[in-house]
């Protein structure tokens, strides 16, 4: 069995040196996703849904301490909607999918298969936003969304995937401001407390912002192959949808004006950024308050009486406790179940045996150090939360270990290129001019990621020009 159970591991490409191969190994082996019939989608199988479920509950809970009440919105959207806005059509026209046909003849008008929200939500906000007093209005759905991706892999950039979009309208920029900013912290929390993913956040370049944003901020997490992941955005969009949508208010002088809106998402390539910054050669390692197995219940000669009531005695008492664990009582072999949940990423696995009943005792190994344990059977519920809570706080440790390692600085370009080339995100000035930083993607494949100061001190790293501030650049999924 020994051999079998090798086998079982080695069957994952090493992650060091085929990374790409090794990612798609592990979300595919671990039964998160599959591939969907169309070209370029996916379907998430449970073991990834229950993931994204438990981002969703996180964020639904801090969404509603911020006023914010979930909606829905139709998914189709008239052409004419998307055209109101010139920048931001122009920024989707290559991604978006069209229906040209429908009830057995063509359409009188082109329909779009929601790219993102802004203007149909901005529509509805028009007929609804009368006054002052209906403002601030605070909007989030859960859907899908269709942009058509010419490079796709599960997760990190598909041709449909799910998300949330979140939309208000404020009287006010400043108010729109504060609105922009807290979400990208609701997110940059989210990403530390549940999934022990530290981020870069700060404001993008307006290279980088979005299509018809007056300010975009973003959130990147560093995977361990280097390069950066925009886990999450957050836009100020100003005016510019309100005036496309006429959504006016009377303020409290009697004037009309223009509303201020913002909208911010995160999506399901938060699992992709949770493989690859936590993930080891074995496969997944899943922080445990987004796993959605914590704890793994392995019987050992399950035969013997009295395991199985053991087993189920600790099982019960872990889920009063609210520890999502898994009793497996299967006819797997122990080593076939150990590697199972190994490459599954569940942070504890528990092994109840006669010899340990007999001593009052259950065998534990973490996944994150794979350190083997004893806990005491008439206290397991205390033993084993302290244990996740320790698992998930060396986690988010290692995390920010390999976030630093990962970060350098220098007023070189060529030697940015080569530590970008070896994996790393560098610290440099920059002039804020778009086109010099299009001609340094164009020639690089590096981008800018977010800025993380202003500075007018000094020189831009490319063209030499003075400086505006210092930004992050790296390399992009």
């Amino acid at each position: 069995m020994a051999k079998q159970d090798k086998q079982f591991v080695n069957d994952i490409a090493d992650i060091n040196t085929d990374f790409a191969q090794w990612y798609t190994d592990v979300i595919l082996k671990t039964d998160m996703v599959d591939y969907g019939p169309v070209k370029g989608t996916m379907v998430i199988k449970p073991y990834g849904y229950a993931i994204w479920e438990n981002i969703q509950n996180y964020l639904n809970k801090e969404f509603k301490k911020q006023g914010v009440q979930n909606a829905y919105f139709p998914m189709l959207i008239p052409e004419s909607f998307l055209k109101k806005e010139a920048e931001h059509v122009e920024g989707f026209a290559p991604e978006v999918a069209v229906v040209t046909y429908a009830g057995g003849e063509e359409l009188n008008e082109k329909l779009i298969v929601r790219p993102t929200s802004e203007t149909i939500i901005c529509a509805m906000y028009s007929k609804w936003i009368k006054s002052y007093r209906d403002l601030p209005l605070a909007m989030n759905q859960w859907c899908n969304v269709v942009r058509w991706e010419k490079t796709t892999r599960p997760f990190l950039r598909t041709s449909e995937f799910l998300w949330q979009e979140g939309h208000t309208v404020q009287a006010s920029m400043a108010d729109a401001e504060r609105d922009t900013q807290t979400m990208l912290k609701v997110y940059s929390d989210c990403l530390r407390n549940l999934m022990a993913i530290p981020t870069l956040t700060g404001r993008k370049t307006e290279n980088e912002k979005f299509a018809g944003a007056e300010a975009t901020y973003g959130m990147e997490a560093v995977m361990k192959d280097g390069k950066c992941l925009q886990a999450g955005t957050s836009h100020n969009l100003g005016q510019n949808f309100a005036k496309a949508s006429d959504i006016k208010f009377l303020n409290k002088d009697g004037v009309l004006e223009y509303g201020y809106s913002t909208s911010w998402g995160v999506s399901t390539r938060l699992i992709g950024a949770l493989v690859m910054v936590h993930g080891d050669e074995r496969g997944l390692r899943l922080p445990p308050n987004i796993a959605p197995i914590q704890v793994a219940l392995i019987p050992i000669a399950s035969k013997v009486d009295g395991v199985v009531a053991k087993c189920e005695q600790v099982q019960e008492e872990l889920n009063k406790a609210d520890i999502r664990v898994k009793f497996d009582n299967s006819n797997n072999t122990p080593g076939w179940k150990f590697n199972e949940y190994e490459m599954k990423g569940v942070p504890l696995r528990l092994e109840i045996g006669p010899r340990d009943i007999e001593n009052g005792v259950a065998t534990a190994v973490r996944r994150d150090t794979h350190e083997k344990l004893q806990l005491h059977l008439n206290n397991i519920v205390n033993e084993v939360d302290d244990l996740l809570k320790d698992i998930q706080s060396n986690m988010l440790r290692q995390a920010e270990d390999n976030l630093q390692s990962s970060m350098t600085e220098t007023d070189d370009f060529n030697t940015l290129v080569d530590d970008v080339n070896n994996r790393k995100v560098v610290l440099a000035y920059h002039c804020g001019d778009p086109e010099c930083e299009s001609e340094i993607k164009q020639k690089t494949t590096i981008t800018t990621r977010v800025i993380h100061s202003y500075d007018d001190n000094h020189k831009c790293i490319y063209c030499g020009k003075k400086s505006k501030y210092r930004v992050y650049f790296g390399k992009q999924y």
